[in-house]
């Protein structure tokens, strides 16, 4: 493997790079977005126990709505719901305030995907680069930079630059792209199953609103 990184020349350095960092990025949004992880065992069964609870004016603790947000990621959702209803506030303020806290959830849903679609975007183009460096080293070995005798080594050199260069970033962006697909699926899907919950619930705390439209 080092020969190879030897023979590429340093362009597959910074193609190096963003294949570990894109690596990363796959390994943690593929732990992140985990159904178990977003919405983990019991907690959609407490939300709901709350909200019956609220719904029917018993008294609920303020401490056991706030200690919802930081059980799952998705939890300052629910927590804005039961939140709003406990406070006594209309169904439109509810909202409100349930839209600002959507999207700062969608946001961590999101996280890094957009680096992700770059990397697969850029990593071509940088292959692209390495193969001009080893096309120039290539040129120069033929004499036609410096007019002098062709050098057999140096043209060697230079066609590997430009073959391992443009091998790794195809290689690097194949993955990278198909990764961010699926990444992005699951983000659409959990995003979607969050979506869902939260109307149910809203609905539970305020069927006088969904019963009107």
């Amino acid at each position: 493997m080092y020969s190879i990184l030897l023979s590429a020349g340093w362009p597959i350095w910074p193609l190096l790079i963003i294949s570990i960092i894109g690596l990363a990025i796959v390994l943690e949004r593929a732990w992140y977005l985990r159904q178990i992880h977003i919405f983990p065992k019991n907690s959609l069964e407490t939300t709901f126990n709350l909200a019956n609870a609220i719904a029917q004016q018993k008294t609920v603790a303020e401490a056991e709505i706030t200690a919802i947000g930081p059980l799952f990621p998705v939890g300052p959702l629910f927590a804005c719901v039961l939140q709003e209803k406990a406070n006594g506030n209309t169904a439109d303020s509810a909202l409100e305030e349930l839209q600002a806290t959507a999207q700062t959830t969608w946001l961590k849903l999101e996280r890094y995907l957009g680096a992700l679609a770059t990397i697969a975007t850029v990593a071509p183009l940088l292959g692209l680069f390495g193969t001009v460096v080893g096309m120039i080293e290539i040129f120069g070995s033929q004499g036609a930079i410096n007019g002098g005798a062709g050098n057999p080594q140096q043209l060697a050199h230079g066609i590997s630059v430009a073959l391992y260069n443009t091998a790794f970033g195809l290689l690097i962006a194949i993955p990278a792209l198909a990764a961010w697909r699926g990444l992005r699926a699951m983000a659409n899907q959990r995003q979607h199953e969050c979506a869902e919950f939260t109307r149910q619930l809203f609905k539970k705390l305020y069927p006088n609103l969904v019963n009107t439209k």
